[in-house]
């Protein structure tokens, strides 16, 4: 699985990030960033929790 941030909509709520740290961080610049190239198979459970649970769906876990 691979996850992606768009980080012109994230509004730097932190959900993602704290659901799901193993893949997720916000930013020194504000909105959220993917810090690991493929999700862990540990984490893709949070990842896709992240990825539905974002008030404005900027994150894909594909």
């Amino acid at each position: 699985m691979k996850a992606t941030v768009d980080k012109d909509g994230c509004i730097e709520c932190g959900l993602c990030a704290s659901t799901c740290p193993e893949v997720f961080k916000m930013g020194e610049d504000g909105p959220a960033e993917v810090i690991v190239d493929k999700v862990p198979e540990s984490a893709e459970e949070s990842a896709v929790e992240s990825q539905e649970g974002c008030p404005v769906s900027v994150i894909t876990v594909e």
